[in-house]
């Protein structure tokens, strides 16, 4: 038995096929009474629509693009399932690309894929959405551009706004509050926003403190970074007895550093992260850290620009909570 076709909805709905296309394309231009009909024959048939049938009919590919450049598989695979949440259910189709950081080669490489691709928007995440140009080279490409970031950006159709300045400061609080005084601190990548926010955030905290110290060393988000800014701190003659790394993967490597030099985490050393990424409940003892809710924040994404492309109300605006999650990297400080 061959599948239903558009042609046997609108006979059975007593329509034209041009009307049937309209409320499979959600248009407006149809009363209430004619698209229950139409719906009724729908449900009846179990007609599925093909998606390339619908996408010529609305001038649409139904392909949404995830530009990123970012090492962390844990933290994009969040964020990818979270895209697909929505789009599964509402026909589109996601391409992820991995663009190279560097100004008028980032914006050339991110132009080039949208047109390639066709895709019918992007979900833009940081580094590559602070690129300075890049939202309005989208715009005069016309290719609608959703953004995620630390920061406010302008140009784009809308951003999902992290307040990692806060929750940097928040991590600062916890520390201090179980009794830490001598804080390190490792860095991400000074020209990321995130890095700087972060940063900004938990040396405003401690610096409060008039009897707290803080020593910094730099990284890049990686694993080996890590490891190597944690060699730093813990040679000082007054090492920290509590390290926040920028991000979960240079805390693991702190922990790694700390087993190597026999310290107990928690009791000689506290280690926090942040992404609170699956990483952090990987590793042994399992990172205090801040938790974003990656999926939410996509899938809020995923809405605001599904509602730019198809010229619907925006949603609600949208503003994640990061929150602390206390786990067994933490303690009070112990005898060194």
């Amino acid at each position: 038995m061959s599948e239903p076709t558009i042609e046997d909805v609108a006979l059975a709905a007593g329509v034209s096929i041009r009307t049937v296309s309209r409320v499979l394309n959600k248009s407006p231009k149809v009363n209430a009474q004619t698209r229950e009909k139409i719906e009724a024959a729908i449900a009846a048939l179990h007609f599925r629509p093909s998606p390339r049938a619908r996408a010529l009919a609305m001038r649409r590919s139904l392909l949404i693009g995830l530009i990123h450049n970012d090492r962390n598989a844990l933290v994009l695979d969040s964020i990818q399932r979270g895209i697909i949440s929505v789009t599964a259910e509402r026909g589109y189709e996601l391409i992820v690309h991995s663009t190279p950081l560097g100004g008028e080669a980032a914006i050339a490489d991110v132009i080039t894929f949208a047109g390639r691709s066709r895709v019918d928007g992007l979900i833009v995440l940081p580094p590559i959405a602070g690129v300075e140009g890049l939202a309005p080279a989208l715009d005069a490409a016309a290719v609608p551009a959703v953004a995620l970031s630390a920061v406010p950006l302008e140009g784009f159709a809308g951003v999902i706004r992290s307040d990692e300045r806060a929750a940097g400061a928040h991590v600062a609080e916890h520390l201090l509050t179980l009794g830490h005084r001598r804080l390190g601190l490792i860095n991400g990548p000074a020209d990321t926003a995130s890095a700087r926010e972060r940063r900004a955030g938990f040396v405003a905290r401690v610096e409060a403190e008039p009897d707290a110290t803080l020593a910094e060393a730099s990284g890049d988000y990686g694993f080996t970074s890590g490891m190597e800014a944690a060699q730093t701190l813990l040679a000082l003659p007054q090492p920290p007895t509590a390290i926040f790394a920028a991000n979960d993967i240079m805390a693991a490597g702190v922990l790694k550093i700390a087993a190597r030099k026999g310290l107990s985490v928690p009791a000689q050393l506290s280690v926090v992260g942040f992404d609170g990424s699956m990483l952090a409940q990987m590793v042994s003892p399992a990172l205090t850290s801040i938790t974003r809710p990656f999926d939410t924040i996509a899938a809020a994404a995923t809405r605001h620009l599904l509602a730019r492309i198809e010229g619907t109300p925006p949603p609600e605006p949208y503003h994640p909570a990061l929150t602390l999650t206390p786990a067994e990297s933490t303690a009070p400080p112990g005898q060194r």
